[in-house]
């Protein structure tokens, strides 16, 4: 109201609508009112022998209510009502007179917004709650309106795992990184539920660094994609600047105030013994549950002969572990590097070390890009400097995937705390299949905040509940996609017709005079005789547990020789669900075996005998299962070019290819 009169609107008062006139082309031409009057009792009427008409071309409509049924007005007695006819309520509450009737919007006489009432609907709910519990339940509650959440099977799946004889409360916790730089930040993510957490990797004080600025920068690992969201970060960030005396104190701060949490101390050193022994006791004797030796900073810390420099060679990491074995009597474990020939071997030197288990991985050492004038981000200095940084986040989840898998079929057992590119639930159940004990996550923190871990939490128990149902061709909580166009289901039209037509131009049109010809043919079932029951699935088997999770998919991931190349599959196009874009055809035809045609008419793309199943079209198409594969039925012949040689005996090929 108040906008239109800044914005100089007319304001025609006592006017009640009557009927909109509309011309003979459709469109709106005036809009008759009746003359409202108040009589003497102080009800409206309409005066049908007053009119009013307005010339319009729109008609925006706003709805509102009033209470004007008395039958309604004796119900609500003794509820107290005002001048205007309505009740009485305090706007803090929206109580009213009566303590257990509480209302909002139009009936309250309060809101003027649709906004508005909605906030009424949440303010009286949260009253609601209170007096039901409160008042009436002696419960104690929030001084702040915290709405309780709906409770299903799904929030009574245990998450709980144990790990070297910690318990988790669940399996997903913060990483050594810019979330845990400070104790205040562990506290708010303890509070938010993480069940674990690595303090920011500290040194003793003859090791303390300096950061340079800037020194965080987004990656460009997914195109020009700006605020959160990122697909990657690159960092030049070095260990804590805060002092080991700090983080001990915090450590013991923090297990007091939150017994059931976890706190991992994140240590550093030289390859010095004496270093690690006095660090690593520190550590212990402060109250940390476990420790994890950060032998993997891709830089600046090499060149100091910390990080990198200790965990690229095996027999230093087999060293270093030892002489903290010696020295501490709590889990530690290892946190290994990517950049290296093979991790597998760093992993094997900790586990002979007797470390406890290893951390996969830290950030992959990287340049994230140059500008057109030559200089890289982050530059520092006048000079405009830059050095290699760590990449993390989604960018190196496939390095963190085969470096956590291949440790764990190298070594069983051995506990692995994953990083690298956890985002979701879903990303966390792929790394427990993989082989990983607990989950690290950092970048997508960064990417938003702490209250991530209940998107996590909520998602991983969804997980595993729906791995009890009997609910066929479901792909985690993503459920089976039907033949559609836009979201819209389509029928099958060579089912109907036998014809290929696509869903654009003049061919839609036919498809839509096909479609109605076969409706008209079928006879329209009864609406009696139409199940409307919904069918509730019932778990069937028991809820699996995290520690069953763990490594689930290890019996499947191995070597290339051990893959079966006698079982070809070959694509198939649903044409129903193909929006014509032809970038199938495009990649098969440029990046692959031309095994696709193209019909230059109706665009619709065909799958020819010449696939070999590569799967680059189905890795293209924007449309999920428009594309999938299928095993193939005819004889899978390879194209050679140039017929290989057929030797008169096979010894001397034997010979020869020895």
């Amino acid at each position: 109201m108040e906008l239109a009169k800044e914005e100089k609107c007319e304001f025609l008062p006592f006017l009640s609508p009557k009927r909109v006139l509309v011309r003979n082309d459709g469109r709106i031409s005036a809009m008759e009112f009746y003359r409202a009057e108040q009589t003497d009792d102080g009800e409206w009427t309409n005066d049908e022998d007053q009119l009013v008409r307005l010339k319009a071309d729109f008609v925006i409509s706003a709805f509102g209510s009033g209470l004007q049924d008395q039958d309604v007005i004796d119900a609500l007695a003794p509820v107290k009502m005002n001048g205007l006819g309505v009740p009485v309520v305090d706007q803090r509450t929206m109580q009213t007179s009566v303590p257990w009737v509480f209302c909002g919007g139009d009936i309250a006489g309060v809101a003027q917004t649709t906004v508005e009432s909605v906030n009424d609907g949440k303010t009286a709910a949260w009253s609601i709650h209170r007096y039901i519990q409160g008042t009436l339940g002696g419960v104690q509650l929030a001084s702040e309106p915290t709405l309780p959440k709906f409770f299903t099977p799904i929030d009574a799946v245990d998450l709980s795992v144990e790990v070297c004889g910690i318990r988790f409360e669940n399996p997903f916790g913060l990483a050594s990184a810019p979330p845990t730089t400070s104790s205040a930040m562990m506290r708010r993510a303890f509070e938010q539920g993480w069940a674990f957490a690595l303090t920011k990797t500290f040194s003793l004080d003859k090791d303390l660094v300096l950061n340079v600025s800037p020194r965080i920068i987004r990656g460009t690992t997914s195109g020009h994609s700006y605020g959160p969201g990122q697909g990657s970060f690159l960092n030049i960030e070095l260990i804590s600047e805060k002092t080991a005396a700090y983080w001990c104190q915090s450590v013991t701060e923090l297990k007091k105030d939150f017994p059931t949490k976890i706190i991992i101390a994140s240590i550093m050193c030289v390859y010095n013994r004496d270093d690690w022994t006095e660090l690593a006791k520190m550590a212990e004797a402060c109250g940390a549950d476990a420790l994890e030796l950060n032998l993997s900073c891709p830089h600046g810390m090499g060149e100091r002969g910390m990080g990198l420099a200790c965990g690229q060679s095996a027999s230093t990491v087999r060293d270093i572990c030892l002489w903290v074995r010696e020295a501490v009597k709590i889990p530690f474990f290892a946190k290994l590097t990517p950049n290296v020939t093979d991790i597998v071997d760093i992993a094997r030197a900790a586990f002979e070390g007797k470390a406890d288990g290893v951390t996969a991985t830290n950030t992959v050492s990287g340049m994230m890009g140059l500008s057109p004038d030559g200089t890289a981000w982050p530059r520092v200095g006048r000079e405009k400097r830059t050095t290699y940084g760590g990449v993390s986040g989604n960018a190196i989840r496939p390095v963190a995937l085969r470096d956590v898998s291949a440790i764990a079929n190298a070594l069983p057992g051995f506990p692995i705390l994953a990083t690298g590119g956890i985002d979701s639930a879903d990303v966390g159940l792929q790394f427990l299949n993989a082989g990983a004990s607990l989950l690290q996550v950092g970048s997508a923190v960064q990417n938003q905040d702490f209250t991530l871990i209940e998107d996590y939490a909520t998602g991983l128990k969804a997980l595993l509940y729906l791995q009890t149902l009997d609910v066929p061709r479901w792909s985690g909580q993503s459920p089976p996609v039907f033949s559609h166009q836009k979201g819209k289901p389509v029928p099958k039209l060579k089912e109907l017709d036998g014809k290929h037509l696509p869903h654009f131009g003049p061919y839609k049109k036919q498809l839509e005079e096909i479609v109605g010809k076969n409706k008209l043919s079928e006879a329209e079932p009864e609406v009696d005789s139409v199940d409307r029951k919904r069918v509730i699935n019932q778990p069937q088997t028991p809820i699996p547990t995290i520690q069953e999770m763990i490594g689930k998919s290890l019996p499947k991931i191995g070597a290339y020789g051990k893959l079966d190349n006698s079982q070809q599959v070959v694509a198939i196009i649903d044409e129903d669900m193909c929006i014509n874009c032809g970038k199938c055809y495009m990649a098969c035809n440029d990046s692959g075996y031309q095994a696709i045609t193209f019909d230059p008419e109706t665009h619709l793309p065909t799958v020819t005998q010449d696939c070999t199943g590569c799967a680059m079209c189905l890795a293209v198409c924007p449309i999920i299962d428009c594309i999938t594969v299928i095993p193939k039925s005819i004889p899978h012949r390879v194209k050679r070019g140039i017929p290989e040689y057929e030797f008169p005996n096979k010894n001397a090929a034997s010979i020869l290819a020895q």
